[in-house]
C-alpha cells in the first residue's frame, strides 16, 4: 500500500515516518510533503492508498486538499492529525468520509492500530484475501451475529428461563467463552450527536469500540459490545482479581473518549456501571442498574462514570406534586392560555428539581407523563392532534438522548407549544369553514335573491345560530356583508362598463332601482351617476 505524509512541520512528518514499521505492514511511504499544493501533486503522481495529513497547512488546508483529492482519486483513505479544536473542520472532514482523526501528540500504538484497520478493509475491498482469510471473515461474521443475539434474545426480550441461563448453555448456543467470575453491563451513553448526521454517529461508534477493547479486553474473559442508536451496551466477564482494575479502567476509557470533544464539539458521554453479579443469569439486574445510572446523569451531571444502584422507583405520579401540576395543566388547556401552559410545565420542572432525592428516572417518567396528560386533555377538549400516538413515541425516544433536566423540559415545552398552537389554528380553521363557505356562496350568487335563511341552510346551521356566528367571525351582520358585496360590485360596473344604472341594479341583485340608488348613496355618499362621473 502506498502512503503519503503531509504536514507543514518537518519534525512531525519525520516522527510519523519513524513511528511505524512500514515494511512489516506491507506499506511504503512514497512522499513526504509540507503543504496542500505539494500533497495534491503527490496524489496525482503516486495515486496513494493512504494520505496522512495535518488539518492546517499552507497552500490548501487539509480540508480543501481532501476535497480536491477525492476529485482526483476517490478510492483513498485519509488519516487526519490535529492538535487543535477545529470543530468545523472535523465535522466536514468526517462528512468527506474521513474515518480516522488522530489527536496530537501522536502515539505509536494508535497510529499502527489505525493503519492495520485500514489495511484489513483495503484487502477485503480489493478481494486480495486468501481463501483461508475469507473463510475466517465469514465465520467471524456468523459468530458476531450469534453473540449479538444474546443481547436481543436473553437480555432484552428475556426469551429464556433463569435456569436456562448458565455459562455452559450460553457458551454453546451463542459462541461465548464465559467463565466463573463476575458478569457486568456497562452502558456508554452518547449525547449531543444528531441522528441526522450518520457520519458523526459512525465515527464516534468506532471510537467507542476502539477505546473499550483497548482498555478492558486484557482484564476480561469475555467482552462484547452492541449499539442501539446513541447507546453502547458493553457486557464483560472477568475474575475477582480484576474487579478493582476494571473500575479504574472505566475512568480511563471515559477520559479517552472525551478527547473526541476536540472533534465533535457537542459530544457528551456518560458511563453507567451496572452492579457486578456472580452469576450470568443475573445480568438483567446489572443492565437495570446500569440503565438507572445513565438516567441519573440528569441529576449528577454528564461526562462522568456513574455507579448503578439497585433501588426501587418512587411512584411520583401519585404524589401531591403531580396532582398540583395536573390541575394547572388542565386549567391552562381549558382556558386555551399559552402563558398558563408554560407556567404549568415550569412548575413541574422547578418542583422536581427542588424535591429531595429526585432521580433521573423520575425526571424522564414525569416528562413523559406531562406529555401524555397534554395529549389526553386536548383530546378531551375536542382538539384533535394528528398522530398523537406517534408524537408521544417520538418525544419519548428523543428525551432519552437529552443529558440535562433543563434541556428535557425546554424540549417538552417547545414540543407542546408547537402542537398547542397548531391545534388551535386548525380548530379555528375548522370553525371558520362554514363562514368561508357562506361567503363563497354569497360571492357567487349575490345577483340572485340571497337571504340569511338560504345561506344558513346551505352551510347546515339554523338561521339564528348562523347569524350570531357570522357576526362573531366577520365583525359584520349578514345583511351588512351582503350589501357591501353588492355595492363594491356596483362600483366596478359604474367605473368599467357603460351599463345603465337600471341594468347595474339588476346585475347586483336589486329589483327596485329606487331602493338600489338609495342604498348606493348611503354606502358611498354619492348617487350612482355622480360616482360614474367622478371615477369612470
Amino acid at each position: 500500500m502506498k502512503v503519503i505524509i503531509a504536514d507543514d512541520e518537518d519534525k512531525i512528518c519525520q516522527l510519523i515516518y519513524r513511528l511505524v514499521d512500514w515494511g512489516q505492514l506491507d506499506m511504503q511511504v512514497e512522499a513526504i510533503v509540507h503543504n496542500g499544493i505539494e500533497a495534491l501533486e503527490a496524489i496525482r503522481k503516486y495515486h496513494p492508498d493512504i494520505v496522512i495529513t495535518d488539518i492546517r497547512m499552507p497552500g490548501y488546508d487539509g480540508l480543501e486538499m481532501i476535497r480536491r483529492a477525492r476529485e482526483i482519486y476517490d478510492d483513498i483513505d485519509i488519516i487526519i492529525i490535529s492538535g487543535y479544536r477545529h470543530f468545523e473542520y472535523a465535522q466536514n472532514a468526517i462528512r468527506y468520509g474521513v474515518k480516522e482523526y488522530l489527536l496530537k501528540p501522536i502515539k505509536k500504538t494508535e497510529m499502527t492500530d489505525t493503519l492495520i484497520r485500514i489495511k484489513a478493509a483495503y484487502l477485503e475491498k480489493k478481494e486480495r484475501l486468501s481463501t483461508e482469510e475469507q473463510n475466517r471473515i465469514t465465520v467471524k461474521n456468523s459468530v458476531d451475529k450469534l453473540r449479538s443475539a444474546f443481547f436481543t434474545e436473553v437480555l432484552f426480550r428475556k426469551e429464556k428461563r433463569k435456569d436456562e441461563i448458565t455459562n455452559e448453555i450460553i457458551n454453546k448456543e451463542y459462541h461465548y467463552k464465559f467463565k466463573q467470575g463476575f458478569f457486568q453491563i456497562i452502558l456508554i451513553k452518547i449525547d449531543g450527536i444528531s441522528d441526522s448526521l450518520q457520519s458523526n454517529i459512525t465515527y464516534i461508534q468506532d471510537k467507542v469500540l476502539q477505546a473499550v477493547n483497548k482498555r478492558l479486553s486484557d482484564e476480561c474473559y469475555e467482552i462484547e459490545c452492541i449499539f442501539d442508536r446513541s447507546m453502547c451496551y458493553v457486557m464483560i466477564n472477568y475474575g475477582s482479581e480484576s474487579k478493582r482494575i476494571i473500575r479504574k479502567k472505566l475512568k480511563t476509557t471515559l477520559d479517552e473518549l472525551l478527547l473526541q470533544k476536540d472533534i465533535l464539539e457537542n459530544l457528551r458521554i456518560t458511563l453507567g456501571v451496572g452492579i457486578a453479579k456472580e452469576h450470568i443469569s443475573e445480568l438483567a439486574i446489572s443492565l437495570k442498574t446500569a440503565s438507572w445510572a445513565i438516567e441519573q446523569r440528569l441529576i449528577l451531571g454528564i461526562n462522568k462514570v456513574i455507579e448503578g444502584e439497585n433501588v426501587s422507583l418512587n411512584e411520583v405520579a401519585d404524589s401531591q406534586l403531580f396532582y398540583d401540576f395536573n390541575k394547572q395543566m388542565i386549567d391552562s388547556l381549558e382556558k386555551l392560555s399559552e402563558p398558563l401552559l408554560v407556567n404549568a410545565i415550569r412548575y413541574l420542572q422547578t418542583s422536581l428539581k427542588n424535591k429531595e432525592n429526585t432521580t433521573g428516572h423520575e425526571i424522564i417518567q414525569m416528562a413523559k407523563e406531562a406529555m401524555n396528560l397534554y395529549l389526553f386533555t386536548m383530546k378531551q377538549n375536542k382538539f384533535m392532534i394528528k398522530d398523537a400516538e406517534g408524537l408521544f413515541e417520538r418525544f419519548s425516544e428523543d428525551i432519552e438522548n437529552i443529558g440535562t433536566v433543563e434541556d428535557i423540559f425546554s424540549y417538552l415545552t417547545r414540543i407542546i407549544i408547537i402542537s398547542f398552537r397548531r391545534s388551535i389554528e386548525e380548530k379555528q380553521q375548522e370553525d371558520n369553514k362554514p363562514i368561508r363557505d357562506a361567503k363563497q356562496y354569497m360571492r357567487e350568487n349575490f345577483k340572485e335573491a340571497v337571504s340569511l335563511e338560504i345561506v344558513s341552510d346551505y352551510v347546515g346551521f339554523n338561521a339564528t345560530y348562523f347569524s350570531s356566528l357570522f357576526k362573531k367571525e366577520t365583525g359584520k351582520t349578514f345583511s351588512e356583508y351582503l350589501t357591501e358585496l353588492r355595492m363594491e360590485k356596483a362600483k366596478e360596473f359604474l367605473k368599467d362598463t357603460n351599463l345603465s344604472v337600471a341594468a347595474i341594479c339588476e346585475e347586483v341583485g336589486y329589483s327596485d332601482n329606487k331602493h338600489f340608488t338609495k342604498s348606493f348613496a348611503k354606502y358611498t355618499n354619492l348617487k350612482p351617476n355622480e360616482y360614474r362621473k367622478i371615477y369612470s
